[in-house]
């Protein structure tokens, strides 16, 4: 992840003036969005459970063209949600894009998860968006008649052994991200997801299992995990004004894993001539 004072993509100030509203900003895609947003010119609101990560990602803005705050919370703590929320208000005035990168998963499976385990990924991923989401709404977006909401989801979308909580989760939130994009509709409010695929976060790199981080790129058509600065890149399109008529997607950045398990050709299907095996001629 670059830590330069200017984005590499876009040009100076696309998102001066803009505020933006990112959990889960002290760590991976969520810090790598928040510098890039910062990068823009916006004013960004980095929220999360532990503040020191996002003390962190403060220090990494400093000197930037935008600025980053940062509060400590829990997005399932309604009563906290709505608090925050009236703070930026209260600071701010007004709120543009929230991003909903907050959330969490643990992989077992799916015979050994308890009820309290299954709650829990529930509670992250869909409660405490769905609080982030419509504390932004009716407290900003609706009153100002405009806003967008990006929440990242995951991929692939064939099911995830040993995920099953997660996936079950992140689905919901991408039928919440349609239903939404119709109904608030009317109030100039866009909602998008984004379907991540396995990028190459600390978390991921460091407390995922050594065998899965070391062969999870044979599984991937572009032979490679993802950046975070490609998600945060992405997540920046879609809240400038590049991104005004998304609404109602499910945009997967995964390098093509959705669509194929590995690389084409598959070994020994295709021979160096480009022909397949005589075997397979027959």
């Amino acid at each position: 992840m670059g830590e330069s004072l200017r984005s590499q993509i876009f040009r100076d100030g696309l998102l001066e003036g803009r505020v933006v509203v990112v959990s889960g900003a002290g760590s991976g895609l969520g810090r790598a969005t928040a510098l890039e947003m910062a990068r823009l010119g916006a004013t960004v609101v980095g929220c999360g459970r532990r503040t020191e990560p996002l003390e962190e990602t403060a220090g990494l803005v400093e000197g930037m063209p935008g600025s980053f705050e940062s509060r400590g919370l829990d997005i399932r703590d309604d009563e906290g949600v709505d608090a925050f929320f009236d703070g930026v208000l209260e600071r701010h005035g007004r709120i543009d894009t929230l991003v909903n990168n907050a959330g969490g998963q643990f992989l077992s499976p799916a015979e050994a998860i308890t009820p309290k385990g299954f709650r829990t990924v529930i509670e992250l991923n869909i409660t405490g968006t769905w609080l982030m989401t419509h504390a932004a709404a009716t407290k900003a977006f609706i009153p100002q008649e405009g806003g967008s909401v990006i929440s990242v989801t995951l991929s692939p979308h064939n099911g995830m052994p040993g995920m099953v909580h997660s996936g079950a989760a992140r689905a919901a939130v991408e039928n919440m991200t349609r239903t939404l994009a119709t109904e608030w509709s009317r109030f100039g409010i866009r909602t998008c997801a984004i379907a991540a695929g396995q990028f190459a976060t600390d978390t991921f790199v460091n407390k995922y299992p050594k065998e899965i981080v070391e062969s999870v790129h044979r599984t991937i058509p572009m032979g490679r995990v993802g950046e975070s600065d490609e998600m945060a890149w992405l997540i920046a399109f879609l809240a400038s004004d590049a991104g005004n008529f998304h609404s109602g997607s499910v945009i997967t950045l995964d390098g093509g894993r959705d669509n194929w398990f590995g690389p084409w050709p598959p070994a020994g299907i295709v021979g160096d001539s480009g022909e397949p095996p005589a075997e397979a001629r027959r």
